[in-house]
């Protein structure tokens, strides 16, 4: 026991860093990484240590997530409190923040299994086979989905012969 709960706590950084890549909110993120070691735990004898670990928590997390955006549509949009500050009238020019808040919003757009498979390759640095193993699709399915989510990006995001944003030099 005492090995399978060394190996989620190493676990935790990532879990975490994919879950507040898919929440984009740091208190629903932790929230959900708290149901998934919960959840892990509870039901440890679910486990086949014929693979690591780590991607069946990423599973869990994943299916943790999805049924969290279930129950969110079905009970409508939530307004949170943070949307409701005033702004400053005037942002400061920060072309580089500028271009990482437009390719978040642009992994926003993206279809959620193509957004899921982009974050966990990309962020989580998981192998093409991990990452299908963790969200339980074949690794044929997987690259078609990591494909379309770049075309996708490219396109949102402007290629390199139309850069969308101009840094000033």
């Amino acid at each position: 026991m005492q090995q399978f709960l060394d190996e989620i706590e190493e676990s935790v950084p990532a879990l975490r860093r994919y879950a507040r890549a898919l929440t984009r909110n740091a208190d629903r993120a932790d929230d959900l990484v708290q149901d998934c070691i919960e959840r892990a735990i509870r039901k440890k004898a679910l486990w086949k240590p014929t693979g690591p670990l780590k991607g069946w928590l990423f599973r869990i997390l994943l299916n943790l997530y999805r049924n969290e955006l279930r129950t969110s549509r079905r009970r409508g949009d939530h307004v949170a409190v943070e949307t409701l500050l005033v702004e400053p009238a005037v942002a400061p020019a920060q072309p580089g923040r500028v271009a990482l808040s437009e390719m978040a919003r642009a992994i926003d757009t993206l279809a959620a299994e193509q957004r899921e498979a982009l974050l966990l390759v990309v962020l989580e640095g998981m192998s093409y086979a991990e990452a299908a193993e963790a969200i339980g699709i074949p690794i044929g399915t997987l690259m078609s989905r990591l494909g379309r989510a770049r075309a996708a990006l490219r396109t949102l995001t402007g290629s390199g012969d139309e850069p969308r944003l101009r840094t000033v030099k």
